[in-house]
C-alpha cells in the first residue's frame, strides 16, 4: 500500500524523448508498415551475442526500453530461433559460438534474413587477429545487411532491419 501511495504522490516522471530520436520513431514506424505488408503481422527478430563487448547490446536493448519501446511498432524479440523471421548477430564470431550461431542459423526458419550489427561483425574490429575469435559473422553465416559503428545509434539498427525486410518475400494473401 505505501508503494502505491508513493507513485501517487510521485506521479510521471518519465522524460519524452529528444528531438534527434524522432527519427527512430520514423524508421520504427516504417518497419512496422513494411512487416505489416510482408508479414500480415509484427516481425520476430532473434538477436545473437557472438562475442561482443556488449556495446550494440546495450543499443539494441535501448529500442526494447520504454524510451523507444519497439514493442508497439510491431518488433518483437523472441528467445527461439524457430520463432523469428530476422537474425540479428553483434559481434565478431569467437571460437566459443561459432557452433551455436551455426546452429542458431540452422534452426531459423526459410527464408533466412540476417542483419550484422556493429563494425566487429564486419571487421571484428578490435578484436581482429585474437585468438579466441574465429572471424567476422559473414565469414560463418550469410548476412543480408551490415549495419556500422561502434555502436550503432537505434536508428541505424532499425534501418538495417528494415532494409533486411526487403529481403523477405510477400507472404501468400498479403500486396
Amino acid at each position: 500500500m505505501r508503494l502505491f501511495a508513493k507513485i501517487l504522490k510521485v506521479g510521471l516522471v518519465t522524460e519524452p524523448l529528444g528531438p534527434g530520436d524522432d527519427a527512430v520513431v520514423r524508421v520504427a514506424r516504417a518497419v512496422e508498415a513494411k512487416a505489416r505488408k510482408l508479414l500480415g503481422r509484427a516481425v520476430a527478430i532473434r538477436e545473437v551475442d557472438a562475442g561482443s563487448c556488449n556495446g550494440c547490446e546495450v543499443e539494441i536493448t535501448g529500442l526494447m526500453s520504454p524510451v523507444y519501446d519497439s514493442e508497439r511498432f510491431g518488433i518483437h524479440f523472441v528467445a527461439s530461433p524457430r520463432h523469428a523471421d530476422l537474425l540479428l548477430v553483434t559481434g565478431p564470431v569467437t571460437r566459443n559460438m561459432e557452433i551455436p550461431l551455426l546452429k542458431t542459423y540452422e534452426a531459423t526458419p526459410d527464408p533466412k534474413v540476417v542483419v550484422a550489427v556493429g563494425d566487429c561483425a564486419q571487421t571484428c574490429g578490435v578484436f581482429r587477429g585474437s585468438y579466441a575469435v574465429v572471424g567476422s559473422v559473414d565469414a560463418i553465416i550469410p548476412v543480408d545487411v551490415f549495419v556500422g559503428g561502434c555502436p550503432p545509434e537505434p536508428a541505424d539498427i532499425l534501418r538495417g532491419i528494415l532494409t533486411a525486410l526487403d529481403r523477405l518475400p510477400v507472404r501468400k494473401g498479403r500486396a
